[in-house]
């Protein structure tokens, strides 16, 4: 009778070291998870702050019919720095790859943006920035 406690006890004992040694493994994983979920949520609220702190407008869009160029003139009227490089023009429905324009986009400054490449005068010129903020312009683009 008394081997048949022993059995029971050790039975107990071994589960329990099963269960301690399976958290052990179990724990740090889950916490390095938690912690990688915790940094790519303060990301995401980042890039909301930033976004919701995004704001141009297009003060100028001229077409060179002789150069074949469509020139920009870009106001950031936000408080968030911007990259021209990080900036997409969408000619007509079109994405376009002739887009110069380097270096940042402070708050306040006004980016000139040109495209080449563009043989007739745009209905329709879309802005993107690198964080989705859009700027559209249909009516005012001048010829030269």
């Amino acid at each position: 009778m008394g081997d048949v406690g022993f059995s029971v006890s050790g039975s107990a004992v071994i589960i329990f070291v099963g269960v301690m040694v399976a958290a052990g493994i179990a724990v740090p994983s889950l916490v390095g998870s938690m912690g990688a979920l915790a940094d790519s949520q303060g990301e995401q609220v980042d890039r909301g702050i930033d976004a919701l702190n995004t704001e141009f407008e297009i003060t100028s869009a001229t077409y060179d019919q002789s150069a074949e160029e469509l020139t920009l003139e870009l106001k950031n009227t936000g408080s968030t720095t911007l990259t021209l490089e990080g900036t997409s023009v969408l000619v007509d429905g079109d994405l376009k790859a002739g887009v110069t324009g380097t270096g940042l986009w402070l708050p306040g400054d006004t980016a000139t943006v040109t495209v080449t490449g563009e043989t007739t005068k745009p209905a329709r010129v879309k802005v993107v920035t690198e964080n989705g903020i859009a700027e559209t312009i249909s009516d005012g683009i001048g010829v030269v």
